[in-house]
């Protein structure tokens, strides 16, 4: 998860790069947009280094709640209800890195078409980053699941997972567009 926090710390702070890059008379007519984007972009990282130490935090407790005594059939369930909650706290972390993941992958498809031609290879990299945020992200919420023990929200883990692929899709497309026009 923290790994998952990283990437999208990574991929944030190279959009808002590329975004700075691209200011002056040349990119004027753009400057709103680029702006926002920037804004947009360092609000994500700073969240994403929040995501950090929330990742670390929740994993603590589902290490603590498998620590606790399981002798009686009272002790049991109770380390059951412990881990099935701490569970949900540690699945909820990446499932919020793979939310900023897809932040990051719309800003750098905004800011691709008017960035600065000379750091071009930076918002693939972000897209890239991007794109290993919400993979990582989406089996460090897999591999929570089975400890959960509410059907439904399960469930909506899984719902929410359902879009990593055409993220990391998107994600690719960036790349793709961007070394297509660094080799034209």
């Amino acid at each position: 998860g923290a790994t998952a926090a990283l990437h999208l710390g990574q991929a944030a702070a190279l959009v808002s790069m590329v975004a700075r890059y691209t200011v002056g008379a040349r990119y004027a007519e753009h400057e709103a947009m680029v702006s926002a984007v920037c804004a947009d972009a360092d609000a994500v990282r700073s969240n994403a280094l929040q995501l950090i130490d929330d990742d670390m935090a929740a994993f603590s407790g589902v290490i603590s709640a498998y620590k606790m005594p399981k002798a009686t059939a009272a002790e049991s369930e109770s380390r059951s209800a412990a881990i099935s909650t701490a569970s949900v706290r540690a699945a909820e972390v990446p499932a919020r890195v793979a939310d900023g993941a897809a932040t990051v992958v719309a800003l750098a498809e905004k800011l691709l078409p008017v960035a600065n031609p000379n750091v071009i290879s930076d918002v693939a990299a972000a897209a890239d980053a991007a794109r290993a945020a919400a993979t990582t992200a989406r089996v460090n919420v897999e591999i929570n699941l089975s400890s959960i023990a509410d059907a439904s929200t399960r469930a909506s883990f899984v719902a929410r997972m359902e879009g990593v692929d055409a993220l990391a899709a998107r994600a690719d497309a960036v790349t793709d567009l961007v070394r297509k026009q660094l080799t034209a």
